[in-house]
This record gives structure tokens, sequence and C-alpha cells, in this order.
């Protein structure tokens, strides 16, 4: 089987994970023009049509589903047995798909990911941010970055970093003017910055002490889903806002920020990266997860 060929049914598989051109195509770094070329190759090749196209959705044919349940596994084996031979590289080569959420994204950003890239100048990585938590394996991903708590429990997690804390930050201002919240409980009569998550849910904050918990479905005049737009309305005095502390900690620092009900949030397991087991781990994969676990061993500064 040629070169080509085996790209050609990569795509294939790709285009069928994922339902969209675009998307498939992402995965794939090429065009959607070019994945509707490879495709159209391999019906041609087989004189089979594999995918029902409409305006609005791919799906595959009876035919198509047939011929992606029998490659599947049998590319998955030459992947394998391509990372397998490229273990022996001294120096790791390809692309690293990520899967993350915005905030894991920019905490990873600079200590991580730049690393990553001046260690090894022949790898590239390509992170998808989005806040859903997606299957990484269906969607094409080498690895995923999320919270402990919101890992899948048949995925190898590598730990990120240390515990992490939400705070309850307002500003100066708007503490000037309406009495500090002494418990979770207060929070109805303040005016609140929510938050809204991937799912399109209402988060609803959650707060602990000394083995009680309290979950306040706050309420006030602005509803965003995205951290930089939480921290602007929170420093012009629209509410309190409630956010993790590494994204705050410049604001507390420079006092631009105020933090309130501190006894009501204690740390939390941080961030994990995430894979699934398998006989053989990238050799790009590998490469990361070793510089994460030397940044623990040795933190910097």
């Amino acid at each position: 089987m040629s070169r080509s060929a085996l790209s050609d049914f990569e795509a294939v598989i790709a285009l069928a994970r994922h339902g969209r051109f675009r998307a498939a195509a992402t995965e794939l770094g090429m065009s959607p023009s070019a994945l509707s070329h490879a495709i159209a190759a391999v019906e041609a090749r087989l004189a089979l049509r594999l995918f029902n196209r409409t305006t609005r959705s791919v799906s595959l044919t009876a035919a198509g589903e047939q011929l992606v349940n029998r490659i599947s596994p049998a590319l998955a084996e030459i992947r394998d047995a391509v990372d397998a031979a490229n273990s022996h590289r001294e120096t790791p080569i390809g692309t690293l798909r990520l899967n993350s959420s915005v905030g894991a994204a920019r905490q990873i950003m600079q200590p991580i990911v730049f690393e990553y890239l001046r260690r090894y100048p022949q790898m590239k990585i390509d992170l998808v941010t989005e806040d859903k938590l997606v299957d990484i394996v269906v969607d094409g991903f080498d690895a995923g970055i999320r919270l402990v708590e919101a890992l899948p429990r048949d995925m190898i997690a590598v730990p990120l970093g240390p515990e992490q804390r939400m705070v309850v930050v307002a500003s100066p201002a708007y503490l000037a003017e309406n009495p500090p919240p002494r418990s979770p409980a207060d929070l109805l009569a303040h005016r609140c910055i929510r938050s809204r998550m991937g799912s399109g849910a209402i988060w609803r904050w959650e707060f602990e002490r000394r083995g009680e918990r309290v979950v306040v479905d706050v309420q006030g005049p602005l509803t965003l889903d995205e951290t930089g737009l939480m921290l602007e309305a929170a420093r012009a005095g629209f509410g309190l806002s409630y956010l993790g502390e590494w994204s705050v900690a410049a604001d507390l620092a420079s006092g631009r920020l105020l933090r309130v009900l501190d006894d009501w949030t204690p740390p939390f397991p941080g961030l994990c990266l995430y894979y699934p087991g398998r006989r053989h781990v990238p050799v790009g994969l590998r490469a990361l997860i070793d510089l994460i676990k030397e940044r623990r061993a040795h933190p910097p500064g």
C-alpha cells in the first residue's frame, strides 16, 4: 500500500470521527478543500461512496462504516509501530495534539508549552481550547489537560502542578459601598458576576468550611463565559466574581481587587495531563510527560 493511500485512509477515519470537514481538516493539518479531494480520491479508487453529504452534515454510508470499522484497528497498529520506532530517536519529531480548557491553557503556556518547544524545535503543538469536556480518543487528541476532578476514570493522569483555590473577589470601590459578605448566604444580597459553563448551564458557586458544604445560585447584572471578561467586570465594580486564584493573583497583589470569604474556599487538586493507556506512548507525548515530571521534582525559582 502506498504512503498516499495510508494518508487517504487516515483522512477517511478523521472525517468519520468528526462528521465535519473543517474539524477533520484541522486535525489533519490540511485545508477542508484538500480533505474533500482526498476523500473523493478514495471513493474513486474504490468505486464506492463512503459518505453521505448534505449542506449541514457528513455521515458514513453502510459501505463506509464497514470500511472504517475494518481499517481503524490496522491503522492504529501502524501508528503504534511508528511511535515505537520513533522512540529510538534522540529528539522527537512530529505534532502533538492537546485539548484543554481555556483557563488551563493559560496556566501551562509559559511554563510548559513554551519550554517544550524550546527544547524540541522539531516538534509542533496543536492546542485546542474548549470549556466542554471532549473524548480525546474519539476526537483524535494525544492528551488532554483538565482539573483532576474532571478526568475520565479510564485515563492515565500526570499531575501538572500544586493544589489550586477559588477566590471571591471585588473591587475596593464595590466593597466600600457594600458590606463584605461574611458567609455564603450573604451573597444573595450582593450583585454577583455569574459564570456560564461550557455546557450552557449557569455555575452555582460552591463553598466548604470545616466539613460544611454550601452551594449558592448567585444573582447579578452580568452573566459571562470567559475569565478575562469576568475580571474586567469585577475591576469595574459591577459585583463579586468567583475565579481561580491564579487568574487574579496580579490584581490581588496590586490591590485592584480584594478577596472575601477566604475561609470558605479551601484548596483542591489542580491540573493534570491525561492520556489513554496504550502499549506505546508517542515519543512527543513521552517528552512532554518527562518535562512535567522534571518541573514537579525541581520547581523553577
